[in-house]
C-alpha cells in the first residue's frame, strides 16, 4: 500500500511539472517541464526523434527578479483550432490554420509574478510565446534580455547572415553550425551602416539542414512592440539563444501588462518544400483589422531607379552632393537628374503601352544633396518637388494614360523627421491620387543611437503601415526590420525589402547565383519582398566599359524570379530601352500574374534550386518559375497540376544551350508547345540560370 502511494505521488508530481502536446497529425510533439529549480524548459520531437533537445526559457527584467526560475504551474489548458481564412492578396486564395495549443500558467515563488507560456503545434512546426497577464505585481516593466534556448541535436548545415542590428543586406553563408564566425567574413559588400554585435551572432530566420536530411527553420512571428530577435550561436555545443536588439541605452523592450512577446517559431520537415510553402508565420499573426480593403490591389510597375544605380542619372538635382549650394541658391541643374517631368512622362508612356499599373519616381523631391552619411535630421519634407519636376503635370499626364504614380519617401533614416511630416506627405499623395508609397531608411537612425531592428523602429514601421491604412494607402518599406507576418493584420503593408536586393549587383560584389534560392527559405517566410527583378542588360560594362560589375544571373532566370519571389508588388526594374531590345522575352513580364489562387512548390533545396508553379486567381492560367545556383541543372516536371481534360498553350522561356550567368548571360530561347495534365516538360537550367513558363488554356 505504501509503495502504491509513492508511485501515485510521483505520478502527480510529474503531472505538475511536465506537459505534452502534439500536432494535429501527431507528427510533431512538444514536451514542457519545470526543472528542479523551477525553470521552464521544452523539447521537440518529430516522428519520435529529437529535433530540439531540452532547452530552457525565460525573461530577464531590469531592476526586478529574473523570470527564468522558481516557477510553479498554476494551471494547464489544452485546446485545438482549425480554420480557413482568405488573404486579401497572397500565394493562395485560402489558407488553413490548424494547430493544437497548450497554455501553461506559471507563478513565481517569492515575487508572485504570473507568466504564461503558450505553445502552438502545427504539422509544419512549433511556436511559443511569453504572455504577461494583468496583475498587481507586474505593471510597467523593462526587459533586459530574453533567454529562449534552441538546443540543436547536431552540427547542422546552416544558411546564415550576421546578426547586424541595422542591416539584413548580406550575402548568405552556407556552412556547418560550428563554422559560424562573423570575423571571417568580407564585409566590403556595399552595406552603408553596420552594427554587428559579436562574432557568433546570426539573424533569424535561420535555415538549417541536419545530417539526417531534416530541414529546420528558426524564426519569429508577430513582432509588435518588441525588438527583433537575433540568435547567439554557441558553436561548440550546437546551442542557440535569443538575442534581442537593444535600444540606445541598452534596454531591450519597455512593456506594460497585459502584453505578449512575439512568437518564437521552429519549422520542421523532411521535405524542403514544406518549409518554403509554409504559412505558419502568417497564421500566428492577428486577423485583418481593416474594414475596407478594396484599395489594396497588386501593382506591376516601372520606375526611375535603375538608371541611378547604373550611373546614367543622379537622384539629386545638381549632382553635387553639396547642400550648401542649396542654402546659397547656387544649386544649378547638372543635366543628369533622373526625376524630371519629361523623363517621367517617358516612363508613363512605356507603362501605358505595355499594360503596367504604375510608375515610381525616385529623386523627385528636394533634399538629396546631402541625404546620406551625415546623420542629419531635417533632410526631406516629402512635399516639395525639384524645379524640374512638375507634380501637377505628371499627375495629369499619368491620369490621361490610366497609369498610377507610386510615391517615394526616402527618409535617410531620420525617423523623427518623417513622423513629423507624415500626415502632410500622405495628404499630398491623396491629393494627387498616389495609391502606394515606397519608403526608405538608408543610414543611421534618428533618434540617434537607435537601431533599425530595435523596439522603437519596429513600432515605427508598424505605425506607418497603420497610418497609411487610415489614408487607404499601400506601403512598401525598404531598409526596414524584416516582416514577420504583419501583412495579415494590415494587408496594405503590401511588400518590403529588408534583405539584399537586386540593386547590389550594379555597384558591389553583387549577389551570388545561390542568393535567390535561399531568400524564399528565409526572408520571404515573413512576407512579400520587393526584390526588383527583370534586369535584361546584365553586365554593367554596357553603361561604362571600365565596369566589371554584373547581375549574377541569366536573362531567363530574371523572368523566373517573378514567380519564385512572391510579391503582389513587382517592378520591371530595367530601363525601357533595354526591354525594347528584347520584346519577346519582355512579354513574360507583361503576362505574369501577381495574385494567386494556388501555389505549388514542385522542387526545392535551399541554396541550390527552386521550382514553383502558381495559378492565377479567378482564371485558368498558370505560371512556372525554376531557378538554380551557380550549377547547371536538369529536371523533368510533371504537369499534373493542370486541370484534367483541358489543353494549354505553354510558352517556355529558357536558357539557350550555351547560356551561362558569367560568360553568356543574355542567351535565351522561346518555344511554344501544347500540353495537358498528362504531359511532362524537361527543364534545362544553365549555370546561374532559370526557366519561366506561362500556361494558357486553349479549350
Amino acid at each position: 500500500m505504501k509503495k502504491l502511494f509513492s508511485l501515485s505521488l510521483i505520478f502527480i508530481l510529474n503531472m505538475a511539472y511536465s506537459q505534452n502536446i502534439q500536432s494535429p497529425s501527431n507528427k510533431i510533439a512538444v514536451n514542457f517541464k519545470l526543472t528542479a529549480s523551477g525553470r521552464p524548459s521544452y523539447s521537440v520531437n518529430c516522428n519520435n526523434k529529437p529535433v530540439i533537445f531540452e532547452s530552457t526559457l525565460g525573461i530577464k527584467l531590469k531592476d526586478k527578479p529574473s523570470l527564468d526560475a522558481n516557477f510553479v504551474i498554476d494551471s494547464v489548458k489544452n485546446s485545438s483550432f482549425n480554420e480557413s481564412w482568405k488573404p486579401v492578396l497572397g500565394e493562395q486564395a485560402t489558407i488553413v490554420n490548424h494547430y493544437n495549443e497548450l497554455i501553461i500558467a506559471l507563478s513565481q515563488k517569492g515575487t508572485h509574478i504570473k507568466m504564461n507560456l503558450i505553445f502552438r503545434v502545427f504539422d509544419e512546426g512549433v511556436a511559443f510565446r511569453y504572455d504577461f497577464p494583468k496583475q498587481k505585481d507586474l505593471n510597467y516593466f523593462i526587459i533586459s534580455d530574453e533567454v529562449s534556448q534552441f538546443n540543436l541535436t547536431d552540427n547542422h548545415k546552416v544558411f546564415w547572415i550576421p546578426g547586424d542590428y541595422d542591416s539584413q543586406e548580406y550575402v548568405y553563408n552556407e556552412t556547418k553550425f560550428s563554422e559560424i564566425d562573423n570575423s571571417k567574413l568580407n564585409l566590403n559588400n556595399g552595406i552603408g551602416v553596420k552594427s554587428i554585435s559579436g562574432k557568433n551572432v546570426v539573424q533569424s530566420p535561420l535555415m538549417m539542414k541536419s545530417t539526417s536530411g531534416l530541414y529546420l527553420n528558426i524564426f519569429e512571428a508577430a513582432v509588435v512592440n518588441y525588438p527583433v530577435m537575433h540568435l547567439d550561436a554557441e558553436i561548440t555545443s550546437n546551442k542557440l539563444t535569443s538575442h534581442l536588439v537593444p535600444n540606445a541605452i541598452g534596454d531591450k523592450a519597455y512593456l506594460q501588462a497585459p502584453c505578449v512577446s512575439p512568437w518564437r517559431t521552429i519549422m520542421i520537415s523532411a521535405d524542403a518544400r514544406d518549409i518554403v510553402g509554409s504559412k505558419m508565420i502568417l497564421n500566428l499573426n492577428d486577423p485583418c483589422k481593416l474594414e475596407d480593403t478594396s484599395y489594396i490591389k497588386p501593382m506591376k510597375y516601372v520606375g526611375i531607379w535603375w538608371e541611378m544605380h547604373v550611373g546614367k542619372s543622379t537622384w539629386d538635382y545638381a549632382g553635387s552632393q553639396n547642400a550648401q549650394n542649396v542654402l546659397t541658391k547656387d544649386l544649378l541643374p547638372s543635366g543628369k537628374h533622373g526625376a524630371t517631368t519629361e523623363n517621367t512622362k517617358r516612363y508613363i508612356d512605356f507603362a501605358a503601352k505595355n499594360g503596367f499599373d504604375g510608375v515610381l519616381v525616385e529623386g523627385w523631391n528636394v533634399g538629396w544633396e546631402d541625404w546620406f552619411g551625415n546623420w542629419k535630421e531635417e533632410v526631406f519634407d516629402f512635399v516639395t518637388p525639384y524645379p524640374d519636376f512638375d507634380l501637377n503635370a505628371v499627375t495629369a499626364y499619368a491620369k490621361s494614360k490610366n497609369v498610377k504614380m507610386i510615391m517615394h519617401h526616402e527618409t535617410s533614416a531620420s525617423v523623427a523627421n518623417y513622423e513629423r511630416h507624415l500626415d502632410r506627405a500622405f495628404d499630398l499623395m491623396k491629393k494627387h491620387d498616389y495609391p502606394a508609397v515606397k519608403s526608405g531608411y538608408v543610414g543611421k537612425i534618428i533618434p540617434r543611437g537607435e537601431f533599425h531592428d530595435g523596439q522603437t523602429m519596429v513600432n515605427h514601421f508598424n505605425f506607418v503601415a497603420r497610418r497609411a491604412a487610415d489614408y487607404k494607402l499601400m506601403l512598401n518599406s525598404h531598409e526596414s526590420s524584416r516582416p514577420t507576418g504583419y501583412s495579415r493584420t494590415y494587408p496594405n503593408y503590401i511588400a518590403a525589402e529588408a534583405a539584399r536586393g537586386n540593386e547590389f549587383n550594379a555597384w558591389s560584389t553583387g549577389n551570388p547565383p545561390m542568393h535567390e534560392t535561399i531568400l524564399p527559405f528565409t526572408r520571404l517566410l515573413g512576407g512579400p519582398m520587393d526584390y526588383t527583378p527583370g534586369i535584361f542588360e546584365i553586365k554593367m560594362s554596357h553603361y561604362d566599359k571600365t565596369k566589371t560589375e554584373q547581375v549574377h544571373t541569366t536573362l531567363a532566370k530574371q523572368l523566373a524570379l517573378y514567380v519564385t519571389m512572391y510579391s503582389p508588388l513587382q517592378m520591371a526594374a530595367d530601363l525601357p530601352e533595354n526591354y525594347e531590345k528584347y520584346p519577346d522575352a519582355f512579354q513574360f513580364i507583361k503576362d505574369v500574374t501577381l495574385d494567386w489562387q494556388d501555389s505549388k512548390y514542385l522542387e526545392a533545396e535551399p541554396g541550390d534550386y527552386l521550382t514553383v508553379v502558381r495559378k492565377t486567381k479567378g482564371k485558368e492560367t498558370w505560371f512556372l518559375g525554376a531557378i538554380t545556383d551557380e550549377n547547371a541543372r536538369k529536371s523533368e516536371i510533371k504537369l499534373d497540376f493542370l486541370t484534367k481534360g483541358k489543353k494549354y498553350k505553354a510558352i517556355v522561356y529558357e536558357d539557350a544551350k550555351d547560356a551561362d550567368w558569367k560568360n553568356n548571360p543574355i542567351a535565351y530561347k522561346i518555344s511554344t508547345i501544347e500540353v495537358t495534365s498528362k504531359s511532362k516538360i524537361k527543364l534545362n537550367l544553365a549555370p546561374g540560370g532559370g526557366t519561366a513558363i506561362s500556361f494558357e488554356p486553349i479549350n
